[in-house]
């Protein structure tokens, strides 16, 4: 069972690279790129397009959460599929 984390204010975005579970696309973990309009930009961790999400619904990713992003960054960049 994955440990629920904080969600972060929706009012200050947090920096360019936080990683961010997206409960609407099924907490889909993603790389916080930017705003744009009232909404945040989010980019898989592994590459791919952004989207856009609600900062309301979203939350920061709990240690596991985390870990499985972080490997399947480290998984694609080793493919050569990441720069």
């Amino acid at each position: 069972m994955s440990e629920k984390a904080p969600r972060p204010s929706p009012q200050e975005p947090p920096s360019i690279g936080t990683l961010l579970v997206d409960p609407a696309r099924g907490d889909r973990v993603g790389e916080f790129r930017g705003v744009s309009g009232p909404y945040w930009a989010i980019r898989p961790v592994t590459g791919g397009t952004e989207w856009e999400a609600d900062p309301a619904a979203l939350r920061l990713p709990g240690q596991e959460e985390r870990l499985r992003a972080e490997t399947a960054r480290a998984n694609a960049r080793s493919r050569g599929e990441l720069l």
